[in-house]
């Protein structure tokens, strides 16, 4: 048998069988051997890893860490041997080293950022500054272990910022910095189910298409959820895909029984922001319907989105907000998140109602941490349940990663012109512009549109420029798979499906952040052959 049709029926058997991201790989595979064969760049647009990095803050981190290290060797310098930060009197020496080393990269944010710690948050100038250098010198376990003090009210004003447009609610989240979003989400489960709020079979709902994550562990054998979809499936008149929710769909909420709702806000893979009628509506549901209803919203693509507000601004009683620095600062490799938790909320008030019996299963699992376990909140019993509880003592993120967080935060928050935000958002409509220009079709204004990636619907191109006979006849004689298939075999260019995310069965996701602008004319105009070849076939059919 040819090796080309060993290679298709391989990827064919297991379409739609395992993760869209292990699919990728076998693609990947396929596209690298066409590669050697031709001219061909491999271009792979299925993972969101963005090609831009934030330089100006990454600077001053490195530019820090030397005067860190300067201040080490001040408490005790033996040749390779240092000693560990000193407190007293240390900002006197930060202002000393920057004048002395006015030229050194990031010098000036890195200034800005210590002048703003002192002068907008009211910081004491040691106690700021010391913990920064004693952080990033890492020779300290993270104390609290949930988030550095002074770096933790930095990033509440960062996620203020970005998350709760000119609306922030009355008082303050609890911040706990964890390894990524993906580690915040296996902690919000693990906690979920360790403090009986969710238990095996129970009903949560999913707003889908969803990061595929949020399909694969609710039905893992260590928590069997039942699982309700609330399905974007909203069409403008002309046929094509809104990427938004019909009331009927949201209405699904008002069914008590669903204790959790998981949604990635922006969407992933569409990348669009929920509207905010969308939102009263689900707000409407909670305070009349189920108001004991536990919301995770993940809202990674935030910045992309002009004026976006989370749902932990609109309903922060009920909401964990869960956030990631990898996709807006290019930051995939330092792994950086954060889980946040409004002083009052859902959680803690569901602790407090538990039968007795759980509450003593609960008072054991603490007892190590406190004389008093039921006092502890939810978002340090997240703290607690990463480290097993028993090692709750070493739990916390490293803290040179807190500290280039806080960079990142303070960065932003003193962009008042918003230039580097301003930037990134540019980058992902202009690609979107080149795909699109190279499909052959216009692009309308979305407002809601993260432009992160987009989610490309081919049966509903196919029905609305051809018709529905066409649409039938593309079903009827080819599958997903034929396509994501010949774009790896021919032109060494990676997609993902749709359907693996929930999202309709002949629809791609196709990354924007990843490649040069370039690439996506190029995706655009070879994708664009492939559907006018199946145009062409059909038409000869008739």
């Amino acid at each position: 048998m040819d090796i080309h049709n060993v290679q298709r029926q391989e990827i064919e058997n297991i379409y739609g069988k395992i993760s869209p991201f292990e699919f990728k790989e076998k693609l990947i595979n396929l596209a690298k051997g066409q590669r050697e064969k031709s001219a061909h760049t491999l271009l792979d647009a299925g993972r969101g890893n963005p090609n831009w990095t934030a330089a100006t803050p990454r600077e001053a981190f490195f530019t820090f860490g030397m005067f860190a290290v300067e201040e080490t060797k001040k408490v005790w310098n033996d040749g390779d041997l240092a000693g560990m930060p000193r407190k007293e009197g240390i900002t006197e020496r930060f202002y000393d080293y920057v004048q002395k080393h006015n030229d050194m990269p990031g010098i000036i944010l890195l200034k800005n950022i210590i002048d703003y710690g002192i002068n907008r948050e009211g910081f004491d100038g040691d106690s700021f500054v010391f913990e920064l250098a004693d952080a990033i010198i890492g020779d300290n376990y993270p104390v609290p272990d949930r988030m550095l003090i002074h770096i933790e009210k930095i990033v509440h004003e960062y996620l203020v910022q970005e998350l709760c447009y000119n609306k922030p609610p009355v008082g303050k989240f609890n911040i706990f910095a964890v390894e990524g979003a993906t580690a915040a989400m296996c902690y919000v489960f693990d906690s979920l189910i360790a403090n009986e709020l969710l238990q095996k079979r129970d009903k949560v709902a999913l707003m889908v298409p969803v990061f595929t994550p949020y399909l694969e562990i609710p039905e893992l054998p260590r928590y069997n959820f039942e699982v309700v979809h609330i399905n974007a499936t909203e069409l403008t008149k002309e046929g094509n895909h809104t990427w938004q929710y019909p009331e009927t769909e949201i209405n699904k909420l008002k069914d008590s029984s669903i204790k959790a709702l998981f949604i990635v806000n922006p969407s992933n893979p569409p990348s669009v922001a929920i509207r905010p009628e969308t939102v009263k509506q689900l707000v409407n549901i909670v305070e009349k319907d189920n108001p004991n209803l536990m919301i995770i919203s993940d809202d990674v693509y935030s910045t992309f989105v002009d004026n976006f507000r989370s749902l932990m601004a609109d309903l922060p009683y009920n909401t964990i907000g869960v956030y990631s620095f990898s996709k807006y600062f290019g930051v995939t490799g330092w792994r950086l998140g954060t889980i946040s938790l409004y002083e009052k909320n859902i959680f803690d008030k569901l602790l407090k109602e538990l039968p007795e019996d759980k509450k003593n299963e609960l008072r054991e699992r603490y007892e190590a941490l406190s004389t008093k376990p039921d006092k502890i909140q939810f978002i340090d019993r997240i703290v607690a349940d990463s480290r097993q509880v028993a090692l709750n003592h070493t739990a916390g993120l490293s803290t040179p990663q807190q500290v280039q967080m806080a960079f990142f935060c303070a960065f932003a928050l003193l962009d008042k012109e918003n230039k580097y935000k301003n930037q990134t958002k540019s980058i992902c409509k202009r690609r979107q512009k080149l795909l699109f220009k190279g499909l052959g079709l216009e692009l309308t204004n979305n407002p809601y549109d993260a432009s992160y990636y987009t989610e490309f619907d081919l049966l509903e191109w196919a029905t609305c420029h051809y018709g529905k006979e066409f649409g039938e006849y593309l079903q009827k004689k080819y599958k997903p798979v034929d396509i994501l298939y010949r774009l790896a075999e021919e032109s060494s260019i990676v997609l993902l499906s749709g359907g693996g995310f929930q999202g309709p069965e002949w629809s791609i996701r196709i990354s924007l952040a990843n490649l040069n602008d370039d690439a996506y004319s190029k995706i655009g105009e070879k994708l664009h052959k492939i559907l006018d070849e199946y145009v062409d076939s059909w038409r000869s059919s008739l």
